[in-house]
């Protein structure tokens, strides 16, 4: 049962953050941020409001709050990009994503207006990617709750696995409900 749980809560394993990067691991976590937008249409694509409202796992966030989620976080991520190709090693903010994910914005606003900001945001996140110098990835933000600095490389890093993570979510629970 435990394992079961631990599969439905992280379908790709949990987050392992790399020791080093390569200029093909730098390609392959963009284009996972370049094809986000699209995974995330191929998710929802003929989900009624019913389904929408079904949690991915029990105890869990519905479809609908995933997909917000995954906006949210990513718009949280682009900010802090910018900071971090701006800014001398800046201090992040903190949120509470749990919080986040039951406000009314995630309950009333339809999920393809999360989708449509992703689309959007992705092709301008992936557009400063791409033109980054070789010493921006090794640029920094502090995070005071992990106490760290985190580099853009590692940043990038987590929002390709952040992204692949909360589509098997979904796709999984399609796929166990037979909504294929």
């Amino acid at each position: 049962m435990e394992n079961n749980l631990e599969q439905l809560k992280y379908p790709i394993g949990r987050y392992e953050k790399p020791e080093a990067y390569t200029q093909n691991d730098l390609k392959e976590w963009t284009g996972v941020l370049q094809a986000l937008p699209s995974w995330m249409d191929a998710c929802i694509e003929n989900l009624d409001e019913h389904q929408l409202q079904t949690p991915y796992r029990e105890g869990g966030w519905t479809i609908q709050q995933v997909v917000h989620h995954v906006a949210d976080s990513h718009m949280n991520a682009y900010i802090r990009l910018k900071l971090m190709l701006t800014e001398d090693n800046p201090t992040v903010k903190p949120y509470n994503e749990t919080a986040w994910a039951e406000l009314a914005d995630t309950k009333v606003v339809p999920v393809n207006i999360s989708v449509t900001m992703l689309h959007t945001l992705h092709r301008r996140l992936v557009a400063l990617l791409q033109h980054m110098q070789p010493s921006d990835w090794e640029r920094t933000y502090y995070h005071p709750e992990h106490k760290r600095n985190f580099p853009v490389w590692e940043v990038v890093a987590m929002y390709a696995w952040h992204s692949r993570h909360h589509t098997e979510h979904i796709r999984q629970l399609r796929q166990r409900m037979g909504w294929n």
